[in-house]
């Protein structure tokens, strides 16, 4: 697979969020790419959740997916669209964050809500509480491509290798990871937690992610990045927003897997007990 990523500063405006992303899908394939991923809300990115409410729709009725789904059809290109931010889809009210991978058809053929949510409070003094707003997924979710099974995560899932684990015991070869870190987080674990995550499975990594000062106030590390499963970088797209490439051969999992047997060797484990 020759794989595009795109490293965006998603704003507050979903129409200019779905005119870049229209963009990014004809720079790609014009790039020569089988698959472009692109960052976790990539329609919008709005801590003003009032404001936000303005621009939310249901799945039937979002305009960025709809724009995405186009432009992918016209391209003849596959996305993995990180993720957007949906109303409407729960009794309770709250929103999901949910992934979508759309075909060289426009067809969607995976869909994945965020199961780990991040609430935290930062040194820096940023606090974040997406469950005051979100709800949680609640199922792992893999999908057959003509490049292999892709396992579906959402950023703070990163920090999660059960979920992982179970991706890659579901047959996942490749595992997608958009995400918006934090500037401080990212510094601290960004790198080290996707290339364990790639060890771990011996799968690939594409990591999608924002970067920059984004219009509502918040800044994003960015370094998206491509991993192979022995732990190699092979694109880290730095600070800079824009397409990035990297290429993608489906003999190194084979290759790697069979260096280091560690998927056949896990065992089932039950709880700790104290001694």
């Amino acid at each position: 697979m020759r794989a595009a990523l795109f490293q965006s500063r998603t704003g507050i405006d979903p129409a200019a969020n779905a005119a870049a992303l229209v963009a990014a899908i004809e720079e790609a394939k014009a790039g020569g790419a089988d698959m472009l991923f692109t960052p976790e809300m990539s329609g919008l990115l709005d801590r003003d959740r009032t404001r936000a409410a303005d621009h939310l729709a249901d799945e039937a009725h979002d305009t960025v997916l709809a724009a995405v789904r186009e432009a992918a059809a016209k391209a003849g290109l596959w996305v993995h669209v990180g993720s957007l931010a949906l109303a409407g889809e729960r009794r309770d009210g709250r929103l999901v964050n949910r992934g979508f991978l759309i075909d060289d058809a426009g067809a969607i053929r995976a869909r994945y809500d965020k199961i780990h949510l991040f609430d935290v409070d930062l040194p820096t003094g940023e606090s974040w509480r997406e469950s005051a707003a979100y709800a949680p997924g609640s199922q792992a979710v893999v999908v057959d491509t003509p490049w292999g099974r892709m396992g579906l995560a959402i950023c703070y899932d990163l920090r999660f290798p059960d979920l992982f684990r179970s991706l890659s015991d579901a047959g996942a070869t490749i595992l997608s990871v958009p995400a918006a870190f934090t500037v401080p987080t990212g510094r601290a674990h960004w790198h080290v937690l996707l290339r364990a995550r790639a060890i771990e499975a011996g799968a690939f990594v594409v990591a999608a992610a924002q970067a920059g000062a984004h219009e509502d106030g918040r800044a994003t590390y960015g370094h998206s990045l491509v991993i192979d499963p022995w732990g190699d970088v092979l694109l880290d797209m730095g600070g800079d927003n824009g397409i990035g490439f990297a290429e993608m051969d489906a003999k190194r999992v084979a290759d790697v897997r069979s260096r280091i047997p560690a998927l056949q060797h896990r065992r089932p484990i039950a709880p700790a007990t104290l001694a």
